[in-house]
């Protein structure tokens, strides 16, 4: 009975999950199979409770105890999955090399093998290592291009993580079909199960992700302020509390409305310390970013240097998942050059690892921020080519105005208003509509 009501509370209510698992666990009678399907709960309890470390301990106590096999293998797939959560490398040294090797041993037979490609795809992710090759082991985890039976939304062997983990690999590699199709798919399925509390506010989180990386920024607030409302109800400061705080803000930061955008912060505490799961985007480039734009520069600079060491240590090195060093490269343009410049030097390397679209784009958009005359011209046009064969639109738009006021063009400047006007990009709207009613050195 009170393994079953922990099941039944346990994205409602994640501290009394805990206490029944817990409790469970310590009586005779949960063996085999419930046994394993109960730690697994409680780790997964423990996770969205913030206490991600006796998340990871749990289970690997639990794999110990059991032989090479299915429920061993299970065991060790979950316990990857909260130590890809982690936001340091230091308490798992080596973990990515292991995984990397696990997965490279699995084609995606069972739900074991997908389960350990997932983690590798959101790793290698992570990492910023190549798009290609990520979308590659990603996708030997789907079955005919959709989940496999037993790791779906609802599906209560696996849990959601696996399903949001191969989401988001897509999300931030530039395959935003695939991304949107499940994240869509998560939203759809809870509320057809009647689904609440935890799952549904994850859900709209995710959604509200996906718009704001496809530059639809008004649809990405609507579900993110949904996302907010129903997180408030699961308890302040969870992780799904942070994902729905973190994108809203950067989704009001890129629309252009900076009052707003720090109004949520203080609202929600968005602010230091930081949960102890990573939140996606990088919760500290995101703050540093709208302490920037509040003109709070020298703490902008600090959080972003912290960002930068957090970071590092993770070897989380994906541009547009940790985008840090844009920002700070900006903001050190004119009190540090010399750090600035080699700032975008490493943002260059990266995206060109990582070879996408959207962050060989921004890296060139940082470039041409930093440089002046015709060098900045044509970087500014390499950022739109690149930009435009890109899913986010936002960034092509902002890249797009940005190019047309350096290229002093009047024909550049209307379409990047009018992609910004699509996107709901208020902000970038009026910064253009401002160059072209002012006509100075337009033609």
């Amino acid at each position: 009975m009170l393994y079953e009501l922990g099941c039944a509370t346990l994205l409602t209510a994640p501290a009394k999950t805990i206490g029944h698992l817990q409790t469970a666990l310590a009586m005779p009678g949960l063996e085999g199979s419930a046994r394993v399907d109960a730690v697994i709960r409680l780790s997964q309890a423990l996770m969205h409770n913030n206490q991600l470390e006796e998340a990871v301990r749990t289970v690997e106590a639990e794999a110990a105890r059991h032989e090479e096999g299915p429920a061993r293998l299970r065991l060790q797939a979950v316990q990857y999955t909260w130590e890809s959560l982690y936001p340091g490398e230091t308490t798992f040294p080596g973990r990515s090399e292991r995984l990397a090797a696990l997965a490279a041993t699995c084609t995606g037979r069972d739900n074991a093998e997908r389960a350990l490609l997932i983690l590798r795809g959101f790793d290698a992710m992570a990492h910023g290592e190549s798009a290609e090759e990520i979308a590659e082991i990603c996708d030997r985890a789907l079955v005919n291009g959709r989940l496999a039976p037993g790791l779906g939304w609802t599906d209560i062997e696996w849990g959601l993580e696996l399903p949001l983990m191969l989401a988001s690999a897509y999300a931030f590699t530039d395959r935003l079909d695939r991304a949107e199709t499940l994240y869509s798919d998560a939203l759809r399925t809870y509320e057809s199960a009647g689904w609440s509390g935890g799952h549904l506010a994850l859900a709209h989180a995710y959604v509200g992700l996906g718009h704001r990386r496809r530059g639809r920024l008004r649809e990405a607030e609507t579900s993110l302020r949904e996302s907010l409302r129903l997180a408030e109800r699961v308890g302040r400061g969870l992780p799904l509390y942070w994902s729905a705080t973190c994108n809203l803000v950067d989704t009001l930061l890129a629309r252009g409305h900076v009052e707003e955008a720090w109004a949520i912060a203080e609202q929600y505490g968005f602010a230091p310390p930081y949960p102890s799961t990573i939140v996606l985007p990088d919760p500290r480039s995101v703050r540093g970013r709208l302490l920037l734009a509040v003109g709070r520069t020298k703490e902008a600079v600090n959080e972003l240097e912290a960002a930068e060491k957090a970071a590092e240590v993770r070897g989380h090195h994906n541009p547009v998942l940790v985008p840090w060093a844009v920002d700070l490269a900006r903001a050190l343009a004119v009190e540090d050059p010399v750090r600035a410049a080699q700032l975008v030097k490493e943002i260059r390397r990266h995206a060109e690892r990582l070879g996408t679209d959207t962050a060989i784009g921004e890296a060139l958009r940082c470039a041409a921020a930093l440089e002046t005359g015709q060098r900045a011209v044509r970087l500014a046009a390499q950022a739109v080519a690149y930009l435009e064969a890109s899913p986010c639109q936002y960034e092509h738009a902002a890249a797009r105005v940005e190019y047309g006021i350096l290229a002093r063009s009047v024909a550049e400047l209307n379409r990047g208003v009018a992609l910004a006007r699509s996107c709901g990009a208020d902000g970038l709207v009026a910064q253009g509509r401002e160059v072209l009613e002012t006509g100075r050195g337009l033609r």
